[in-house]
């Protein structure tokens, strides 16, 4: 009977010590690193070798890359035509990669999904005002719009003209499409053609060229091409070199 005592006695420490430790979490911040705290990992499993002593932390895995992901671009043909046009615009050669590699297409992606995608800073109102000297024309649609428009009118055009989607086609039929679209041959609704070539040609340089943080110029080749050192706290240790100096460049993200 005393050992039957002591048994029941155990399992009622047992048991409060758990209801202790999750009213602990239960009235704080629940989540893996806590639960994992309190009561231990049980996402531990075996290996499939089936060893004892070896255990895997599904927690551990490795992280994913969520930098090229779409965020703005719902259909993926709209994103594929986009990443073609990039990549002719700044296309790879001997130098280094093109816009594709450098995620050029996920850079433009991230801005339209923001603020500068819906003209946030920009006066919008009637009436609209035709370009005079460098001004560019002022248009009733924000930039996500006349990019939806724009990539889906040049896989309308490559399908017309050329029976196959815009990313399909050969690198000589895409410059043609281009071209048409630079020249304004190409009508558009609300916009033309060319002002919507203008804002694709500047946001492949931008993302082939801002800090990655933004989600372009991946790895800094874009910069690395242009030996440029990127965002360097200071140059102290070097402003009285004379010979040209070859720096690492360092991204914003290199400070954090």
């Amino acid at each position: 009977m005393p050992e039957k005592h002591e048994s029941e006695k155990n399992k009622i420490v047992s048991r409060r010590s758990f209801l202790k430790n999750t009213g602990m979490v239960t009235g704080g911040v629940v989540g893996g690193a806590v639960l994992g705290g309190l009561l231990g990992n049980p996402f531990k499993t075996e290996t499939p070798q089936g060893d004892p002593e070896k255990k895997t932390d599904f927690h551990e895995q490795t992280p994913v890359d969520y930098s090229e992901t779409r965020q703005f671009f719902k259909r993926k043909e709209d994103f594929d035509v986009l990443s073609m046009a990039t990549e002719r615009i700044f296309p790879e050669d001997e130098h280094g990669p093109g816009a594709i590699g450098l995620g050029v297409p996920y850079f433009i992606d991230k801005q339209l999904a923001g603020p500068w995608g819906i003209n946030a800073d920009d006066y919008m109102k009637r009436p609209f005002l035709t370009p005079e000297l460098n001004q560019l024309p002022q248009v009733p649609l924000n930039r996500a719009d006349i990019f939806i428009l724009g990539v889906r009118m040049l896989n309308e055009v490559s399908k017309t003209d050329y029976g196959d989607a815009f990313y399909n086609l050969e690198e000589e039929r895409q410059i043609e499409i281009l071209q048409a679209f630079e020249s304004g041959e190409v009508k558009m609704n609300k916009v033309s053609s060319a002002f919507f070539f203008g804002l694709l040609r500047q946001s492949t340089l931008e993302g082939a060229y801002s800090d990655p943080m933004y989600g372009g110029n991946k790895n800094m080749e874009g910069w690395k091409m242009k030996e440029f050192p990127g965002a360097q706290m200071s140059y102290t240790n070097v402003v009285e070199e004379e010979e040209f100096l070859l720096i690492d460049p360092v991204s914003l993200k290199g400070h954090h």
